[in-house]
């Protein structure tokens, strides 16, 4: 799969990001969007990314810089868990293991096919600082080797004003999980 955009695309997302930047300042107080932009230029395979992340409808935005590896992080921000990537299990192997009514695809496959992390339980929750997410839907959120192992697979939600993180057998799917990425620019 050919991981770029064309110019019009690629000015087309640079666009909506700005818009999205300048619309939510509150997620990205002293950060500049020129700098931001000038990094997105450089690097057209994260324009790309960004892309993916937009068309499964997570409406990715800056919610911070990481000074030691001089990178912006980009999450998704849609209030509710991207809509273009529910109805999936955790990964792979859960995936394989389904005799019956198999998902199209599991969180893990989809974030690597789109070059994003999925977010680990401290950024979901540190997204969780920057408004109310998934107070409808849930977000499978990265699994420790050590509960994977053992079949299981964690998510969270936001319920009674608190972040929530559960478990659920990894080959598990709902209408109303999917996962939140994570893009390092």
């Amino acid at each position: 799969m050919k991981k770029e955009l064309t110019p019009n695309e690629q000015e087309e997302i640079l666009s909506t990001l700005e818009k999205r930047f300048e619309k939510n300042k509150n997620r990205h107080e002293n950060l500049d969007w020129s700098k931001i932009e000038a990094k997105l230029k450089v690097n057209p395979e994260k324009l790309w990314s960004l892309e993916q992340m937009e068309n499964t409808e997570g409406e990715p935005d800056v919610v911070g810089y990481d000074k030691n590896t001089d990178e912006y992080l980009f999450v998704d921000c849609a209030p509710e868990s991207p809509k273009g990537r529910r109805s999936v299990c955790y990964d792979h192997e859960a995936l394989e293991k389904r005799k019956e009514h198999k998902p199209a695809n599991s969180a893990v496959n989809m974030a690597e096919e789109m070059g994003i992390e999925i977010l680990n339980e401290e950024q979901y929750k540190d997204l969780q600082k920057l408004g109310k997410f998934d107070t409808k839907t849930s977000s499978w959120i990265l699994t420790p080797p050590e509960i994977r192992k053992l079949g299981g697979a964690i998510f969270c939600d936001f319920r009674y004003n608190t972040a929530f993180v559960y478990h659920n057998g990894a080959e598990s799917y709902y209408a109303a999980r999917g996962f939140r990425g994570l893009l390092r620019v």
